[in-house]
């Protein structure tokens, strides 16, 4: 390799951004290094975007995330011109023709040295450890989470399982030193001509609801931030109120990272780390992110859909296909759970505490296996991430790290009196329940059949259902089969 005229290649991947991207400014400064040596007019920097839709296909990202990482990769390269930086996007069907590509693209392109940001999953790590075995010059970056995995330990050196005394411990670690966002590098060269559109050639879905940029995603934290980050405790468990950040679409592709949200919430509350403040609930969502990432590193059977709590390899799942397609479909008779459905197949995104009631429902009402609804929610969210999803479904089954006990089971009607108490939520996304009485709304099995008819149009017979399994039988079947996990 020439090292006297260095090509740095930024190989972006889940970090789609220009700020605090640390794989884009150590390319920067890697080339800038050796810049005197360089042949003039040379390209110092390069960088790539390689998708994989077959990949992509058999993990069940969403179209509507695809769309948004589309968009995105878009901004990403005009933001790149004007950094003198050129972005090539190539399309490669699997992970499996990324070696070879790689291995040529660095020999034809003279590179010196990839820059890129590790990622937790599992076949995307055994894909980098192959790539350097083979001698390839990879540098990897920990920056999808702000203290990388393996850096927050117990006494013995292990990954804590409990969550609790994991976030004592990353806020220990992470109140050490500033945490201090890095700035966008400085220009490479003249700015580039503006360049020609990039489209993703898989199947995608519109996520025109969700504004794009960096610029958008920053301007969204600091509105978070500043105006309701202090009731957030209160109210982000109202799915009616926009008490939640809504922020996690660009932490899942890396529009944001979580230094610039944990540098943001500082910035309000600046012993948010040390102290209870009003910050504390939202520093533990942070946390919970990070948590998840650091657990799917330390278990890497969790990438490929086990079970944190062996004993849950034997339990007798009913695994109704009928059932699963009424909870898909909105059709469960319980209107909390079947407008938090809706929500989800109309804006590609749910409310927090409305994942956790659909999971338990799922898994606890109806004995579905959590990899079911896992996959459901992979299938159309917005947001999807393998280390949070996983780790709430598991969570919300009984069976993960930390999960709440398998005998806490939702109960939909309680659930929705409290969270959503004036039905506003309800009855925006079940507009043809607007006839029913509040009552009506909450406590669905207590009214007769003649009672819970609702046309769902004026173009339908087809009437919203009854409850499709009532809660006390529900409740008592999942604590008699789930009752095996405490032996």
């Amino acid at each position: 390799m020439n090292r006297s005229s260095p090509q740095a290649l930024v190989w972006f991947r889940q970090d789609l951004r220009l700020t605090d991207n640390q794989a884009l400014s150590a390319a920067c400064d890697w080339a800038r290094e050796g810049e005197t040596g360089a042949a003039e007019g040379s390209t110092k920097v390069r960088a790539l975007y390689i998708a994989t839709p077959m990949q992509w296909r058999a993990h069940d990202v969403a179209p509507i995330q695809l769309d948004f990482i589309e968009r995105h990769l878009n901004l990403l390269a005009q933001g790149l011109a004007r950094l003198g930086i050129a972005l090539e996007l190539v399309h490669l069907d699997s992970f499996g023709q990324v070696d070879d590509f790689l291995a040529a693209y660095v020999r034809e392109h003279g590179i010196g040295r990839i820059f890129a940001g590790a990622e937790p999953e599992f076949n995307e790590r055994m894909r980098d450890r192959r790539l350097m075995a083979a001698g390839l010059p990879l540098q990897l970056s920990d920056e999808h989470c702000l203290l990388p995995p393996g850096t927050v330990l117990n006494l013995g050196g292990e990954m804590y399982k409990v969550f609790t005394p994991f976030a004592k411990c990353w806020r220990q670690l992470a109140s050490r030193g500033a945490i201090a966002p890095l700035p966008i590098p400085s220009p490479m060269g003249p700015a580039l001509a503006a360049p020609e559109p990039l489209h993703l050639r898989c199947d995608k879905l519109s996520s025109h609801l969700w504004p794009a940029g960096e610029d958008e995603a920053g301007l969204l934290l600091h509105a978070f931030v500043e105006q309701r980050l202090q009731d957030y405790g209160a109210e982000r468990d109202f799915p009616a109120l926009d008490g939640t950040s809504r922020l996690s679409p660009y932490l899942a592709i890396g529009v944001l990272s979580p230094r610039q949200c944990v540098a943001a919430l500082q910035g309000r509350f600046p012993a948010a780390l040390v102290e209870d403040t009003p910050a504390k609930v939202w520093l533990n969502e942070l946390i919970w992110r990070e948590f998840y990432r650091h657990l799917l590193v330390a278990f890497p059977r969790l990438s490929r859909g086990g079970n944190f709590n062996p004993r849950a390899d034997k339990l007798p799942w009913r695994n109704d296909r009928a059932d699963f397609a009424a909870w898909c479909e909105g059709r469960t008779g319980y209107p909390l759970v079947d407008a938090a459905m809706r929500q989800l197949r109309q804006t590609g995104w749910m409310h927090n505490r409305l994942r956790m009631l659909v999971a338990s429902f799922l898994t606890k009402h109806l004995l579905i296996d959590w990899r079911w609804g896992e996959q459901y929610f992979r299938r159309h969210l917005i947001d999807g991430d393998l280390a949070a999803n996983n780790g709430g479904w598991q969570w919300s089954a009984g069976i993960g790290c930390d999960a709440q006990p398998y005998f806490r089971i939702f109960n939909p009607m309680t659930q929705s009196e409290k969270f959503d108490p004036d039905a506003s939520f309800i009855r925006k996304y079940l507009p043809e329940l607007a006839p029913w009485s509040l009552k009506q709304l909450h406590h669905p099995e207590q009214h007769g059949s003649d009672e819970m008819l609702a046309p769902l149009s004026d173009r339908t017979a087809t009437c919203y259902p009854r409850p499709i399994i009532a809660h006390a039988v529900a409740r008592a079947r999942a604590l008699d089969v789930l009752g095996m996990l405490k032996k």
